[in-house]
């Protein structure tokens, strides 16, 4: 009978080891499928954390963009501002230019103060916009009248009332001109 006994205490163990050993397969199994779970949120909060970072560093370069884009347009609109009124006192010079004097070291002077203002004008990027005898251009061009010219061709700007200038290739100021034959 002992043999017996035995036989019985080791199915029992065997048995006991058997459930053991299915418990700790199943205990494992869930801590497995436990761990994926938590690995698989934290790969999706990296990953939306990694897009809000993207995205907080793209709306950052936007911002920087924008300002120095805003920073350029404001420094351009100033300086259109201060050379619009510097033309006029070129136009001013110009008409003491054309008008007659006597005295002939007076309009030396004038002469070269106009010198000196188209230098500046010029150091600055200013440049005088060409429109006598080229054709008419509304980009460049006010027409404040027509006339026939048979002088002229068709279209084409006959006379320049009020010069117009260009800063870069933005223009400061149109030409008013008289154009021919429209």
């Amino acid at each position: 009978m002992e043999n017996e006994e035995i036989l019985d205490e080791l199915q029992e163990e065997a048995a006991e080891d058997a459930f053991t050993e299915e418990i700790a397969e199943e205990i494992t199994e869930q801590i497995t499928e436990q761990e994926n779970g938590e690995i698989e949120m934290l790969k999706k909060k990296v990953s939306e954390e990694h897009d809000n970072y993207l995205r907080a560093l793209a709306e950052y370069d936007n911002f920087r963009k924008r300002s120095v884009k805003d920073r350029l347009t404001a420094v351009a609109q100033a300086r259109t501002s201060d050379i619009t009124e510097f033309l006029s006192v070129t136009d001013n010079i110009q008409r003491a230019l054309a008008t007659e004097c006597s005295d002939a070291n007076f309009k030396k002077g004038v002469e070269m103060i106009a010198h000196q203002f188209d230098n500046i004008l010029e150091k600055i990027g200013v440049k005088e916009i060409e429109a006598q005898g080229k054709p008419f251009d509304p980009n460049f061009h006010n027409a404040i009248n027509f006339r026939e010219d048979e002088n002229f061709g068709d279209n084409t700007v006959c006379e320049v009332v009020q010069k117009g200038y260009m800063l870069g290739d933005k223009v400061v100021r149109f030409a008013m001109v008289i154009v021919a034959n429209p």
